[in-house]
């Protein structure tokens, strides 16, 4: 047998068995992979009622809800970064518990530890209002004495745990701050200021720029944007920047706004973009590179501006019923329609909205339910009855399927 022969006969062989190889194998992805029109089954939405000291933790793939007591209705609902965690906070009780889903990240899959339940670490700082989490670690605001209570996922199950306090010696004030990743926090010493500390108070960087009545704010953990009027006199509304090197600038609302500040910062990671919000002027790219402060949403009735989980699009929800989808890495409109009857810009309480890459989810309290909207398909609505009056939302969990 010549050489030549012998190579066609090789090369022949291979072929087969790559061919043989190709019909034995799946073509389709496993189960767990396809999109069945369902939510991922590790997110939960967490609800937490106006009236009644109920909570709901629904899971949106199989439609089922358990609920738990809390200590106080009408908790402020906030989810840990690990997504395993939600903060539930008692603001006019002086209290912040953390409320466990039981499900464990573990870059590619999920563990369930144990059923829902509530962690062991309580947190009493004087008028907890704001909540951050980076990492493993939440930080309240507390605005009665203008301290930050700091803790660390590791010790929220160990009996008797506590937060602790760092006091920074500011005085009592409708506060925030932000977590950097250098291990620093920026922090408002009153509502004109902000200076940056480390963890035990010290200041790193003093306060270089004075604003006015500082409101809401979000961090990328490099750079901290706070709304704000960005005069003392309060008469141009802005943002300001800070960085955690202790730089200080402000940016300007855009020409003809009028004196508004947008109250609301969020900070969308996906597509790592700022976005500002005020009720009266609807939602706005806060760009931190070129300085400026462009519309997405241009109106006064838009009552909910949501990031969805993934932090890739921004969701706003209007008096008229309708929800608009916007894809924050162009900046452009993908989806809009009508979700949910009309809402009174008189109602005390709200619908309110969260959402996930696939569902948008809102409370509407004068139904009791939770109102499951697909994404794809605004007509496709799932509506889950949870209590008397749902008012406040947030979704936990991962956006995967994965498991052992």
């Amino acid at each position: 047998m010549t050489y030549k022969s012998t190579f066609q006969k090789l090369v022949l062989s291979l072929v087969a068995a790559v061919a043989i190889s190709s019909c034995n194998q799946d073509p389709d992805p496993e189960p767990n992979n396809l999109d069945d029109g369902k939510e991922f089954k590790y997110v939960r939405v967490l609800v937490a009622d106006e009236k009644s000291n109920q909570l709901t933790q629904l899971n949106p793939s199989d439609a089922s809800t358990s609920t738990i007591d809390a200590k106080f209705p009408l908790a402020t609902l906030y989810p840990t970064a690990s997504g395993r965690y939600s903060a539930v906070l008692y603001g006019s009780n002086n209290l912040v518990e953390f409320f466990d889903t039981g499900l464990e990240y573990h870059g590619d899959h999920v563990d369930v530890k144990g059923t829902p339940k509530w962690a062991a670490i309580t947190s009493t700082g004087a008028r907890p209002a704001h909540f951050k989490s980076k990492g493993t670690e939440s930080v309240i605001f507390n605005d009665g004495d203008g301290t930050l209570s700091v803790g660390n996922e590791a010790n929220f199950h160990t009996a008797g745990a506590t937060f602790s306090a760092i006091n920074a010696g500011l005085p009592p004030h409708h506060g925030a701050m932000a977590q950097f990743d250098n291990g620093t926090y920026a922090i408002t010493e009153s509502v004109n200021r902000v200076r940056i500390i480390d963890k035990s108070g010290k200041v790193v960087h003093p306060s270089t720029v004075e604003v006015a009545r500082i409101h809401g704010n979000a961090t990328d953990g490099a750079n901290a944007v706070f709304g704000s009027f960005i005069t003392p006199e309060a008469t141009v509304g802005g943002v300001l920047v800070v960085k955690q090197n202790g730089e200080q600038r402000v940016i300007p609302n855009p020409e003809g706004f009028g004196a508004v500040r947008l109250g609301t910062v969020l900070y969308a990671k996906g597509a790592n973009k700022f976005i500002g919000y005020g009720a009266t002027k609807g939602a706005y790219l806060i760009d931190i590179t070129a300085n400026r402060i462009t519309p997405i949403y241009e109106g006064t009735d838009a009552f909910q501006a949501k990031v969805d989980y993934a932090g890739k699009n921004l969701l706003l929800l209007t008096l008229d019923g309708k929800l608009r989808i916007y894809d924050l890495t162009p900046g452009t409109l993908k989806k809009e329609g009508s979700v949910i009857s009309a809402v009174s810009a008189d109602d005390a309480v709200k619908p309110v909205l969260e959402a996930t890459s696939k569902f948008a989810y809102i409370a509407v309290p004068t139904l009791g339910e939770v109102h499951q909207i697909n994404l794809a398909n605004f007509g496709e609505v799932v509506k889950h009855k949870v209590s008397t009056r749902p008012a406040r939302l947030a979704v936990l969990g991962f956006e995967t399927n994965e498991s052992h």
